[in-house]
């Protein structure tokens, strides 16, 4: 039953004419109290609007007619989302690790620049 309520309320057909944000939040209340915060409950409602709007304008969700096909693509999009927020952090990753290198090098030049300082301070005397 559960499942039927869900599909029914989740239906992209007919520029996902089905979609009542309320049904949603209630079936989030409902089914799901332990899944969401408060908070997140409160923004649900934002984000299941902000998200018919860009699924009606979108070329990839805008002519979906199943359930299966909203999953499917739903997953594409998580897919590349996570191949790119890999590249990100892995790019952040290198590019913190470079800047570190280059501080612990500018520190060991610092250091060897100061007992130098202090070598010719003593032969100059």
């Amino acid at each position: 039953m559960k499942l039927l309520i869900v599909n029914s309320v989740l239906d992209p057909k007919d520029a996902y004419k089905a979609f009542n944000i309320d049904k949603i939040c209630t079936l989030v209340d409902k089914y799901y109290p332990m899944d969401f915060n408060e908070q997140e409950k409160i923004n649900l409602n934002f984000q299941v609007q902000q998200f018919i709007i860009d699924a009606r304008q979108d070329s990839n969700l805008k002519n979906l007619s199943t359930m299966q096909e909203l999953y499917l693509a739903t997953e594409r999009y998580f897919s590349a989302m996570k191949i790119i927020k890999n590249k990100l952090r892995n790019k952040t990753e290198a590019e913190f690790l470079a800047s570190t290198m280059i501080i612990y090098i500018e520190k060991g030049i610092l250091q060897l620049a100061s007992i130098l300082i202090q070598l010719l301070k003593i032969l100059s005397h």
